[in-house]
C-alpha cells in the first residue's frame, strides 16, 4: 500500500515520513539516508559553521541521493545571532525547494526571502494558535509538535492525542504530526487524528546512519518512556532532554531557589552536547530525547525503519482495524 497524502504530493516523496531538523545530527549523511528510504531528509543549516559550508553540505547530500531533501533553519533570539539571511540565500542559490523552519515570528522574514524562489515552507509549531498564525502568514505545511517531543515542546503541555486533532479541526493546509512517533502505529494514529504524515527526530537519531555515537544510541534503547527530563521551565524555554546523570544534575540545580541559567550553563552548552554526540561520553553534556524512547528497541538502517513503519501501518489498516468491522 502506498500512503498518498497532500504531504507526499507537495514534497515529492514516496512515504509521508519526514526527518526533523536536528542540531548536530542533521547532516548530509542523515538526510540522504532518509530521502533514499522514501521519506524527506533534512539538513540542519546551523549545524554548518558558515553559509558556504551549508552550500557544500547541500552539494554533498546531492552526491548521496537523487531524491528530494530539505534544509532546516531555526530562528531564536541570541546574543550573537548568525546571519540568517545568508543561510537562507545559500538555500536559494543551491536550489533546495523545501525549508523547515521553527522559532520566533522573525522567521517570517526568511519565508518572504525564500518563497519567491519556489521554496515550500514547513513550519514547526507547538500550539494551535501558532499554527493558525503561521498559516495566515503564508507557510505551506504545519508540523504540529506535541508535548512528547524532544527539544522544545512549548509551554502549554498539550500531548499529541489532543493537539493534533485540535489543530486539524482548524488548520486548512497540510499538517505533519510531530512528537512521539516511531512506528507504524503512530503513523496510522496520526492519519486518523487528521495529520497527513509524521515528523520524527529521536527515532531517526537511533538509526545506523545517524551521526551519533553508539553510546548515545544505546541510551535511547536503555531509556524508556519515562527516560527524559524537562529543563528550563524556570525560564519559559522548556526543553526535553534524555535522562542521564548530567541531566539529573541539571534538574537538581534548577530546582534550587533563585536558580539561574548560569548555574547549569557548562552542563547544557551546545559545545558540550556536540562533544557528547561525537565521543559518546555521556558525562560531557545533555542530549535531546523524546518520550518515544519507550518505543525504541533497536538500531535499524533508515531504510529498514521506514519500510517497517509502512508495513506495520498497512497491517494495522488491512487486518487489525478491518477485523473490528461487522
Amino acid at each position: 500500500m502506498a500512503f498518498k497524502t497532500r504531504i507526499t504530493e507537495m514534497l515529492g516523496i514516496e512515504h509521508p515520513i519526514v526527518q526533523g531538523g536536528m542540531q548536530a545530527v542533521g547532516t548530509a549523511d542523515m538526510a540522504s539516508a532518509v530521502s533514499n528510504a522514501g521519506g524527506l531528509g533534512i539538513i540542519t543549516a546551523l549545524t554548518q559553521p558558515t553559509p558556504k559550508a551549508l552550500r557544500d553540505e547541500i552539494e554533498r547530500c546531492r552526491s548521496m541521493t537523487d531524491r528530494p531533501f530539505g534544509v532546516n533553519l531555526t530562528v531564536f533570539p541570541t546574543i550573537n545571532a548568525p546571519d540568517y539571511n545568508a543561510y537562507a540565500d545559500a538555500v536559494i542559490e543551491s536550489g533546495v525547494k523545501v525549508m523547515e523552519t521553527a522559532g520566533t515570528p522573525a522567521v517570517r522574514e526568511i519565508w518572504a526571502r525564500v518563497k519567491p524562489h519556489g521554496v515550500t515552507i514547513l513550519h514547526k509549531c507547538t500550539a494551535v494558535r501558532h499554527a493558525l498564525s503561521a498559516e495566515k502568514a503564508g507557510c505551506d505545511i504545519i508540523s504540529i509538535d506535541g508535548f512528547e517531543c524532544a527539544g522544545h515542546p512549548g509551554e502549554d503541555d498539550v500531548p499529541g492525542l489532543i493537539l493534533i486533532p485540535a489543530a486539524a479541526d482548524r488548520v486548512k493546509i497540510p499538517m505533519l504530526a510531530s512528537g512521539g512517533f516511531g512506528d507504524g502505529r503512530g503513523l496510522v494514529a496520526a492519519l486518523a487524528l487528521g495529520a497527513e504524515g509524521i515528523n520524527m527526530g529521536t527515532r531517526f537519531c537511533a538509526t545506523k546512519e545517524a551521526p551519533v555515537h553508539d553510546n548515545v544510541k544505546q541510551a535511547y534503547i536503555d531509556n524508556d518512556e519515562r527516560g527524559s527530563f524537562l529543563i528550563f521551565r524556570n525560564f519559559k524555554n522548556t526543553a526535553r532532554v534524555g535522562k542521564s546523570e548530567v541531566s539529573e544534575e541539571v534538574v537538581r540545580r534548577l530546582a534550587q531557589p533563585d536558580a539561574k541559567f548560569a548555574d547549569v550553563q557548562e552542563l547544557v552548552a551546545g559545545t558540550a552536547g556536540r562533544e557528547l554526540l561525537k565521543t559518546g561520553d555521556l558525562s560531557k553534556g545533555v542530549f535531546w530525547a523524546g518520550m518515544v524512547q519507550g518505543l525504541i528497541h533497536d538500531i535499524p538502517t533508515c531504510q529498514e525503519l521506514i519500510d517497517r513503519i509502512i508495513a506495520e501501518a498497512e497491517a494495522i489498516i488491512d487486518r487489525r482495524l478491518a477485523s473490528f468491522r461487522r
